[in-house]
């Protein structure tokens, strides 16, 4: 099982949608641990790290978020995972 770990940032009208609500389901779902947070530019951004697949699952969601969401740009950056995260927390 080939792990995987991803910092992603995503821009559009992302926030005040319901964004890390449902990327904290989509994360728990699918087992991914991580944090996601607001930012105050008006991004938000997201750790996530789990089997590669999973991770995977959780960038191409980012690039739809939820169904109130309309975003504009996804920035990803992959890392060596480090096993430092305990669950998925919203911020």
């Amino acid at each position: 099982m080939t792990e995987s770990r991803a910092h992603v940032f995503v821009e559009g009208d992302v926030q005040h949608v319901h964004f890390r609500d449902n990327a904290h389901e989509t994360a728990r779902a699918h087992d991914v641990e991580g944090w996601v947070r607001n930012l105050e530019d008006g991004r938000v951004e997201a750790l996530f790290e789990g089997r590669e697949e999973d991770v995977n699952t959780m960038i191409d969601w980012c690039e739809r978020g939820p169904i109130k969401a309309d975003v504009s740009g996804i920035e990803v950056e992959e890392g060596d995972p480090q096993g430092d995260l305990g669950g998925f927390e919203k911020h």
